[in-house]
């Protein structure tokens, strides 16, 4: 089993930065895929990133060139720094891993965080 908490989220201007963390507890995910995904209200949960244990990255189109995901294997832990912000990357940004590889869909990822509120403001 593993726990995964999100921290890092609050509100933010447009133009902002923020860096998301996920700390993961209970087993090394040193070989798991980590990713990231959002939802926004009376939406569907969106893919954001994802980095597979070979360190190869992937991003949603939508965040492309202003997200970065990265893993400290040290500390169990995955980031998502987010520069650029938009209002329309409001959202609670989930943390997840998979023991499946990384993928874009959520179905593949088998634990998830609770979630961390993200607010960017016009």
């Amino acid at each position: 089993q593993v726990q995964l908490v999100e921290s890092g989220g609050g509100l933010v201007q447009a133009g902002g930065s923020l860096r998301l963390s996920c700390a993961a507890s209970g087993r090394t995910f040193r070989s798991y895929a980590t990713g990231w995904f959002r939802q926004a209200p009376g939406e569907e949960r969106e893919f954001v990133a994802t980095m597979c244990w070979t360190g190869s990255t992937y991003y949603g189109n939508s965040v492309k060139d202003r997200f970065t995901i990265s893993r400290d294997n040290a500390k169990n832990t995955v980031y998502l720094q987010m520069n650029s912000l938009k209002p329309e990357d409001t959202a609670v940004y989930y943390c997840a891993a998979s023991t499946r590889g990384c993928a874009s869909a959520a179905q593949v990822y088998d634990y998830w965080g609770q979630g961390t509120q993200v607010t960017v403001s016009s």
